[in-house]
């Protein structure tokens, strides 16, 4: 159940004079998706290594997995384009191996409801990130924005599962939130450039 999202949103298909290269840009914005989706797997396994042996409700145990294994699916399907363009992933892949893993696990230890607290902040800067390289691919890559889309729409349904699961009932929610989401952008940034 996609939500729209009423931010305005700045049209970049077309590049400006002094910009990168199309290539160079795609080169990026593939590398970042790849470490983000990458990312992503290792914060649920994080959370599931934690939340598995804490007697976790069967049914948030499953919605965890649930969402793993789509990320799992977006990061397989990066895998192969990263191969078939010949783009390198970020060099910065075994930090997001650990920090991943460090954040749901850390999140999981605070309670079933900041697990939730985590996937939705993430998924609310992913919904945007993913967003942003919509409008800024150009309609000459119909499959990859149809693949992102697709992605977008899964992420933005993990993020209202989290809602839904009580994400902002936790203690310091918008301080938790706000911090994993600027982490979060660091993260982005970082990836596309490393």
């Amino acid at each position: 159940m996609p939500m729209t999202n009423p931010k305005p949103r700045k049209n970049m298909g077309q590049l400006r004079p002094g910009a990168k290269s199309s290539e160079k840009r795609m080169s990026e914005m593939l590398r970042v998706d790849h470490a983000g989706e990458y990312g992503a797997t290792r914060i649920y396994q994080g959370q599931l290594a934690v939340l598995s042996k804490r007697g976790t409700r069967q049914a948030s145990a499953e919605t965890i997995r649930h969402m793993e294994a789509q990320e799992q699916v977006h990061l397989e399907t990066f895998n192969r384009i990263l191969n078939e363009r010949q783009v390198r992933p970020t060099a910065l892949t075994p930090i997001w191996h650990v920090a991943g893993f460090a954040l749901g696990a850390t999140t999981a230890l605070m309670g079933e409801k900041a697990a939730m607290a985590c996937t939705a902040a993430v998924e609310d800067v992913i919904d945007e990130h993913y967003q942003n390289q919509l409008d800024e691919i150009g309609e000459d890559e119909t499959d990859l924005k149809a693949t992102i889309a697709k992605f977008r729409d899964e992420e933005i349904e993990h993020h209202d599962i989290a809602i839904e699961q009580g994400a902002e009932q936790t203690p310091g929610y918008r301080i938790l939130s706000n911090a994993i989401k600027a982490g979060t952008r660091l993260a982005i940034r970082l990836s596309e450039k490393v």
